[in-house]
């Protein structure tokens, strides 16, 4: 497992390289070669990406709703 997906700062990741850290996390989680507090670790750091995700695809939305709201 690389401490590397592990330790990088979620709000540090544009969406793309967080959707990136989330491929690989399922792609390991999904191997069964990690030990149990390994696979809690992923677990846990999978589930802050897709919050970290959601919450950047809110923004966008408010973000083209503001802009859609906007007179010329």
């Amino acid at each position: 497992m690389s401490n590397e997906l592990l330790e990088t700062m979620i709000e540090s990741l544009s969406f793309e390289e967080a959707m990136q850290q989330l491929e690989q996390i399922v792609t390991l989680l999904e191997s069964g070669e990690q030990t149990l507090q390994e696979t809690l670790s992923l677990y846990q750091r999978g589930q802050a990406l897709v919050q970290y995700c959601l919450q950047l695809l809110d923004q966008a939305e408010l973000a083209v709703r503001n802009l859609s709201n906007e007179k010329p």
